[in-house]
């Protein structure tokens, strides 16, 4: 007897931007059926507008591969345009996130895959939520701040790069000395090592990278070395983690590390994009669900056009399978149906 697929949550993202043609084109391929069920959540008069547009072949009534549709209001499907900041696409693409995180809590789906949101859509909707990590932390009731994970491939044995996490996410650098706290990073340290272990690596090497330039040469740059990061390596240490650092951030990439803690957004995302633009994957970490997405934004630009590579999304499905298999399970509670 077959075993189940996973059944993963799919939104579709901001509805003007690439999310609901990737996820189009992923209903039909077959790696992706072999792997799970995906069951999504947006509105069938907006995905036939995307289709057609796109050249894709879609239809609501003729799903492929065993795959479902959970239909999502949105009065505004037929007027909306392409590529454009709209207060109606925020509302929709929060009533997908909603709708879809509930049926996860509710072990209706095993995971959520989140598609592309537009953060200027969302606060113009009145969402007040820097991004999608914040935004699930409060719908998931989340006893703790969640952290951002990035995996460069969903290769286990052979990872082309180090995952990178980030100790603080969508913040201003001016506020970020102040995030840094000893353990807010030696949490962060903790998380990244047992994903790195769920992941089937038994004896992770964790690089933490300093904050200042040079790691602050001793003080002559800057303190946050001394007061946060070398303490929470201690105590990570201390824990029976394999942490190294504080790292010299422009030299560390270039390192043998299983896993890299930046302490803030672009200090590990450049670098990261720079090799793995098309196929990373975001996946947060302390939630209650597994929750992955596509690690590139809305692509306004090219939104709707048929242009837009899907490596990144099905790498995101891919994974949270993964993920979603009972000995690969990130915090997750089993699912029923």
């Amino acid at each position: 007897m077959q075993p189940l697929r996973p059944r993963l949550a799919v939104t579709l993202g901001d509805p003007a931007g690439v999310g609901p043609e990737l996820v189009l084109r992923l209903l039909a391929d077959e790696q992706v059926a072999a792997e799970c069920q995906l069951v999504v959540y947006g509105n069938s008069i907006l995905a036939l507008r995307v289709a057609e547009a796109a050249r894709i072949s879609f239809s609501p009534q003729h799903i492929p591969n065993g795959h479902e549709w959970v239909e999502i209001p949105f009065s505004e499907a037929k007027s909306i345009q392409p590529g454009q900041v709209q207060a109606v696409c925020g509302r929709q693409a929060l009533a997908c996130i909603e709708h879809a995180t509930r049926d996860v809590m509710a072990k209706k789906t095993d995971a959520l895959v989140t598609g592309p949101i537009n953060k200027e859509s969302l606060r113009l909707a009145g969402v007040h939520f820097p991004g999608h990590t914040e935004l699930l932390a409060h719908l998931t009731q989340s006893p703790s701040e969640p952290c951002m994970a990035f995996f460069a491939d969903v290769d286990r044995q052979k990872p082309a790069f180090p995952m990178v996490s980030l100790v603080t996410i969508h913040e201003p650098l001016s506020k970020v000395s102040s995030l840094l706290t000893v353990e807010r990073i030696a949490s962060v340290i903790a998380r990244t090592d047992e994903a790195c272990r769920k992941r089937g690596i038994k004896s992770p090497r964790i690089g933490v990278l300093a904050f200042n330039p040079h790691a602050s040469e001793g003080g002559l740059f800057g303190d946050e070395e001394r007061i946060a990061i070398q303490p929470a390596i201690r105590l990570a240490l201390e824990r029976g983690v394999q942490a190294f650092g504080p790292l010299i951030p422009d030299t560390a990439f270039l390192e043998k590390y299983d896993a890299l803690v930046a302490m803030y957004h672009d200090q590990g995302l450049i670098p990261f994009k720079m090799v793995a633009f098309d196929s990373g994957v975001n996946v947060t970490l302390g939630l209650p669900i597994i929750r992955t997405s596509p690690d590139h934004g809305t692509a306004f630009k090219i939104a709707w056009q048929g242009v837009a590579k899907v490596g990144s999304f099905k790498n995101a499905l891919l994974l949270a399978a993964q993920l979603a298999a009972p000995d690969q399970s990130l915090e997750k509670p089993a699912c029923s149906r």
